[in-house]
């Protein structure tokens, strides 16, 4: 019923930038937050970026002042954009859209199938 389509991962030298896309299509009635996640091998899935509906924002801390989130609610879209990579940022990033495919249905969270960010050093 929603499809979240991500786009933008690849191989980028340390101190380089890479700008995340993840748009949400199919039968959505309303979107609440929509964020990023990432996750390595052997670890949890980690909170990157969230935008609340209202405009809020929050980041992790350790891409705080790098890592900058938005969203363009008419094409129930969101970004990442990533600047000043380390390699530590090397992750597979997935897209989390919470929302609601009728108005009287509950609030569900939708995941990308996530997209490869490689940071050489």
């Amino acid at each position: 019923q929603v499809q979240l389509v991500e786009s933008g991962g690849g191989l980028v030298q340390a101190g380089g930038s890479l700008r995340l896309s993840c748009a949400a299509s199919g039968s959505i009635f309303r979107i609440n937050a929509m964020g990023w996640y990432r996750q390595v091998p052997g670890k949890s899935r980690e909170l990157v970026a969230n935008s609340a509906s209202g405009g809020s924002t929050n980041y992790a801390d350790s891409v705080k002042g790098r890592f900058t989130i938005s969203r363009d609610n008419a094409k129930n879209t969101v970004y990442l954009q990533m600047d000043s990579l380390k390699p530590e940022d090397t992750a597979v990033y997935y897209c989390k859209v919470n929302g609601r495919v009728f108005e009287w249905s509950g609030w569900v969270d939708y995941w990308g199938k996530g997209t490869l960010v490689t940071v050489s050093s």
